[in-house]
């Protein structure tokens, strides 16, 4: 619970500060945030007792020169009342657009992995993007940047620093009007470790607010602390969207 109020501290932190450094860009845009909420939850009972509960925010805001992104996400679930997973995610992105295509970007992360190899893990990168490819029904958009990352493992306690390159990959597929076929490939390369995280999610729309979502996630260290097994954790999710 201290993590998440950590997450939501640096959110309302980054709100303010984006809000009053993009006055002078609000002149002609519509620069109000829109927003997009995820939610599922699994119980099952009987010979197995297990809860399963996942949450999803995104905001974005785009004015004449600069566009903003804010995303969070939970994990919880548990076993015959013993919890297995706890997970806390939240990234603060803010891009200074070159020209239609391109644009300088500063992103931070944090990972607070309660079951996992690190917690937390804390990234600040900046570096440049751009538009890959883009039509009616596909939009492909890729990053390259470098920065710092530290990391606490969770067995251990001890904390490592390193400078990171950062790589993304993220696209968007409209296959018909109301599916669509989301991606996103996060590489964040360093001489200690390389964390790579992978979403996939088909998203179909009910209506102009509501849609319903499968998504899939991997989550990939090249090395682990001794004591943590497993390189590699997956998650599959089935949730409701509410778009505002």
């Amino acid at each position: 619970m201290r993590d998440l109020l950590k997450v939501v501290l640096a959110s309302g932190l980054f709100l303010l500060a984006n809000n009053t450094f993009a006055q002078d860009e609000e002149e002609v845009l519509d620069t109000s945030w829109n927003g997009v909420g995820e939610f599922g939850f699994v119980s099952t009972s009987g010979n197995t007792d297990t809860q399963s509960l996942n949450l999803r925010l995104e905001f974005t805001k785009a004015t004449e020169n600069w566009r903003y992104r804010l995303a969070g996400a939970a994990l919880s679930s548990s076993k015959d009342g013993n919890k297995d997973a706890e997970r806390y995610q939240a990234e603060m992105q803010a891009d200074r657009k070159l020209n239609e295509k391109s644009y300088l970007f500063g992103v931070y992360r944090y990972d607070a992995d309660k079951f996992g190899a690190y917690d937390p893990q804390q990234s600040i990168t900046a570096g440049y993007g751009r538009e890959l490819m883009k039509s009616e029904t596909h939009v492909l958009n890729g990053e390259v940047g470098v920065g710092y990352k530290k990391s606490k493992a969770v067995s251990t306690g001890v904390t490592e620093d390193e400078m990171i390159g950062r790589f993304l990959l993220e696209d968007a597929w409209a296959i018909t009007p109301s599916t669509e076929w989301k991606n996103r490939l996060l590489v964040e390369l360093g001489s200690d470790n390389t964390f790579t995280q992978f979403n996939t999610g088909l998203v179909v729309s009910m209506n102009d607010r509501f849609a319903v979502k499968l998504g899939w996630e991997y989550r990939h260290n090249s090395e682990i602390p001794v004591g943590v097994s497993d390189k590699t954790d997956t998650t599959t999710t089935a949730n409701l969207v509410y778009n505002f």
